[in-house]
């Protein structure tokens, strides 16, 4: 497939970039340009988020992302148990194929997921054969053939994005405030898993699982136009209610960018069909084993 250029001009001039950022664009090109000189086949992936949540000049403002295909290199980060256990062998293998300069903690999940069906393909080819429990026949498992290139992406109202801005306003149907928020990056995420990670042994203690409030602390950014930490910690600890939630976390996951990750299944034994969600099991990325 013929590339395209992403048109990225770099945010910052040399003189601007402290010593970290200099160091990660110079490695960055050199590995774009070490791929390019070798003329590896890649191919580029169309985004979700059309690029709409990153700012002017980001890399993937154009919302496409060029990645190369898997290689026996890209098998060892997969088959590595250190990374397995650390439980970051896919951003590891992901940030192997990706050509794009950027930084990759900026990413945006929907968008990530996009990559990760991509990898798939371009490491393993197009079929996915799972097992399912057959939802008509219970206790009867079928062996289904999905063909990841017909996955397309989610429809969404992309009138409510304002190109290179992350951030939303949604009115709480209870108490009429207006919460502002961002959608999920690879960096948040982290910083989402990191806090709940050292929640571990107060979730022993108590027995609360504090998941839910800890990932909306972390996505919004506003209540009434009021910023700051603490302030939405107590907002959301304190003084939303349960139906507020529910519905603010309904509409972040019907707005937001993402693949369609469902199929049409049907039952080899009744003939009925159904939509389901697409099943992600050991054999996504590690096939036959």
């Amino acid at each position: 497939m013929s590339k395209v250029s992403t048109g990225y001009n770099l945010p910052k001039t040399a003189e601007e970039m402290s010593d970290e950022e200099l160091k990660a664009s110079l490695m960055a090109d050199y590995k774009q340009t070490d791929i390019r000189k070798s003329k590896f086949p890649t191919e580029i992936i169309p985004l979700p988020s059309k690029g709409l949540i990153y700012p002017e000049g980001h890399p993937l403002s154009d919302g496409v992302i060029e990645m190369k295909y898997m290689t026996a290199r890209e098998e060892d980060i997969l088959t590595s148990q250190n990374l397995i256990k650390q439980g970051v062998v896919l951003d590891k293998l992901f940030e192997s194929l990706i050509i794009t300069p950027m930084n990759y903690g900026d990413l945006y999940i929907g968008d990530k997921n996009a990559i990760m069906v991509a990898a798939r393909i371009l490491g393993y080819g197009k079929d996915y054969t799972v097992e399912i429990d057959d939802p008509f026949s219970p206790g009867n498992k079928q062996k289904v053939t999905i063909d990841l290139t017909q996955i397309e992406h989610k429809e969404v109202d992309y009138s409510l994005f304002e190109h290179g801005r992350n951030e939303f306003d949604y009115e709480l149907p209870q108490s009429k405030r207006v919460v502002t928020f961002r959608l999920m990056t690879h960096v948040i995420e982290k910083e989402i898993q990191s806090e709940i990670k050292a929640m571990n042994k107060t979730r022993v203690r108590t027995g609360i699982d504090s998941e839910l409030t800890t990932r909306l602390k972390h996505i919004i950014t506003s209540v009434d136009g009021e910023g700051g930490r603490a302030n939405i910690n107590n907002f959301v600890d304190n003084e939303l209610f349960a139906v507020d939630s529910r519905a603010l976390r309904a509409y972040i996951k019907a707005m937001s960018p993402d693949l369609d990750m469902t199929f049409t299944f049907q039952s080899d034994i009744t003939g009925e069909v159904k939509e389901m969600e697409i099943p992600m099991d050991v054999s996504f990325f590690w096939p036959n084993t």
